[in-house]
Order: structure tokens, then sequence, then C-alpha cells
């Protein structure tokens, strides 16, 4: 028993100079490619196992021929383990560069595609990440053109629709002055009216902005969608009577919602105004309000004869009208996207869809919980 520890600590210290050494040659290398680390990792092992098998050996006296048979099994030893070390090295740096090189493309704009042939688990983990990254990235990039597109349009909106009013006011407002306007109090109410027209939009685009910095402050309180479509109804009410369209609330169940009050009934408001001024006179505009599981549902069905397919996916676009829609009384084409705005504000969905007749928009809130 005593020879046996006395080997075991000879075969320790000899392993224990060999690791020591082995671990200040990776602090040196640490900075170069993983197939030197994996042979000074294989160098540090055989040369442990030398160096302790060197240790019993010289400890039990061994004999010269015997020293040289256990050095020679060591030293065949160390060859095979350096040479597979170096060539599991070698693959793992070409699989590293090959990634590499499958990595670069989607930085410029292209997308990513894992090299063909195995790799590690590690390297297929990070293939696997680094595809996930690409396909955020695309994403990412067609929001942007996307959003980018919509910026566009809207400047190029925005202009027309103010040098229009514009226009009208300074030509109203030389008229006044110059004393030739044959109708004066006329030209003042138009001159009000364009006014309201001007305040709106900016009204619009001050709200949308606040949309888009993610600055739009809500005040959930706890309100009944009810009450929430009697307001909106009451107030488009006047301008109903005055285009000859009824409004009809249908099927409007009372259940609460915790939303902003104000700024939800602005999101219906808009839909009553868009849907009144599409719808033609002596048509109906329903409304509706029901509870789906855990959602409510809040409708406004118009009867402006359809939106064509290829335009329903931009409805809710900044900036975006319809072919008919480039006249007054149409604003700048913000009304929709403040409805998307504030009810995804309110983790909620907003869509369209045709129905016989017209189109039918929906946004769906989640549903106040029962108390």
């Amino acid at each position: 028993m005593r020879d046996v520890l006395l080997m075991a600590v000879f075969a320790f210290l000899g392993a224990a100079a060999a690791g020591l050494l082995g671990a200040l040659a990776l602090r040196l290398v640490r900075g170069r490619s993983v197939a030197v680390s994996l042979a000074v990792v294989a160098a540090v092992a055989v040369t442990a196992m030398l160096t302790g098998t060197l240790a019993v050996a010289w400890a039990m006296f061994l004999s010269p021929h015997d020293l040289t048979v256990v050095t020679t099994v060591c030293a065949m030893a160390a060859v095979v383990s350096l040479a597979t070390a170096l060539l599991l090295g070698r693959w793992v740096v070409a699989r590293s560069n090959a990634l590499a090189r499958a990595a670069r493309s989607f930085g410029d704009g292209g997308s990513f595609a894992a090299p063909d042939g195995q790799a590690t688990a590690e390297l297929a983990a990070l293939g696997r990440e680094l595809a996930a990254t690409s396909a955020k990235l695309a994403a990412s990039r067609e929001r942007e053109r996307a959003l980018e597109s919509s910026r566009r349009e809207l400047v190029a909106w925005i202009s027309h629709d103010l040098r229009t009013p514009l226009a009208g006011l300074r030509a109203m407002s030389e008229a006044l002055e110059d004393g030739v306007a044959p109708d004066p109090d006329r030209y003042l109410r138009r001159i009000r009216t364009e006014v309201e027209r001007l305040n709106t939009m900016v009204g619009d685009l001050f709200e949308l902005s606040r949309i888009h910095a993610g600055a739009l402050s809500l005040t959930p309180t706890r309100i009944s969608v009810y009450d929430l479509v009697g307001d909106a109804l009451a107030g488009v009410d006047p301008l109903a009577r005055e285009l000859g369209v009824q409004l009809i609330g249908d099927r409007v169940d009372p259940v609460p919602v915790e939303v902003d009050g104000k700024e939800m009934t602005r999101v219906l408001g808009n839909l009553l105004v868009n849907a009144v001024r599409r719808t033609p006179a002596d048509g109906t505009v329903a409304v509706s309000a029901e509870r789906e599981a855990d959602t409510v549902v809040l409708s406004v069905t118009d009867g402006c004869g359809g939106i064509p397919e290829e335009d329903l996916p931009r409805v809710f676009d900044t900036g975006w009208r319809g072919s008919d829609a480039r006249t007054p009384p149409a604003g700048a084409g913000l009304g929709l996207a403040i409805v998307r705005g504030i009810v995804e504000a309110h983790d909620g969905q907003a869509a369209v869809r045709n129905v016989d007749g017209g189109c039918r928009f929906e946004v769906r809130l989640p549903a106040a919980v029962m108390s």
C-alpha cells in the first residue's frame, strides 16, 4: 500500500509540473487560433502522462531498457495526440472561418445562410442564432423602407393639402383687403372653415408624432363600451345629419374595458367621421360592440362600396388615402394611422375588411376583468 501511495505522489508531482507549464502556455496563446490551443492542450495531456510515468519509473529504479520502452510508448502517444489535436483544430478553424464569411453577408443588407457541412454543437447553435438575427434584420429593414416610403408620401400629401387652403386663404384675404370681395361675410366664413381645417391637420400631425415617439400618455379608466359608443355617436351625429347618413348603434353590449376614454373616443370618432364621409346620402353607418372571449370588438360598418383588395394592407399606413379621397373634406390621411397607434398603445388591434356594400373597421381591445 505504501508503494502505491508513493507512486501516486510521484505521478501527481510530475503531472502537476506539466500542468502548470501548460497553463502558462495557454495564457500566452489565448489570443491565437483555436487550433493552437487544442495542440497545447494535447501536448499538456501527453507531457503530464510522460512526466508522471517517468517520475514513477525513476522512483522504481527501472532498468534502462524498461525506461526506454516506457519513454518510446509515451512519445508515440504524444505524436498521435498532437496530430489528432491539429487535425481537429484545423477543422474547427475552417468551420469558424466559413461561418464568419457567411456572417459578413447580412451585415451589408444581405441574408445569412449557414455554410454546408457538419459543425460542432456550439458552432451550429451560433449559426442558428445568426440566421434568426438575419431574419430580424431583414424584417427591420423592410419596416424601415415601408416607414420611409410612408413618410415621403406623407410629406408630399401634406404639402399638397397645406398649399391648397393656404392659397385660398391668401386669395380671400387679398380680396377683402382690396375691397373687391362681393360677399365679405361669406369670405370670412370660408376663411374660418379653412383655418379650422388647417388646425385639425396640425392637431393630427402632433398626435401622430406623439404616437411615433412613444410619448402618448394614457390614463386608463374602467368604462362601459356602451357609454364610449354613445359619446362617439353624439359627436358625429351633426355631420351625419348634414350629409344625410343614418347612424345605427347595432348590438352594443354594455361590457367594461380599461381604456383612456378621451383617446378611445377619438378612435371611434375618426372611424365614424371617415365612414360618414365615405357613405352616400341616405346610406347607413352601423356601430357595434361585442365581447368575444377575452376581447371586446368595436366595429364600424359603412356603405362606401368597399376598398380594393390590394389597398387593404395599407389602409392604416401613415398618409394613405384612397384614390377617391384627394379632394376636401378629406384630411391628410392621418386619421386611420392615429387609430392604429392609439389602439396598439392599448394592447389592441385594428383591422379592416370588405363586407357587402362597404367595409368594416374593427378594433379589438382586452376586456376588463370582471369584479
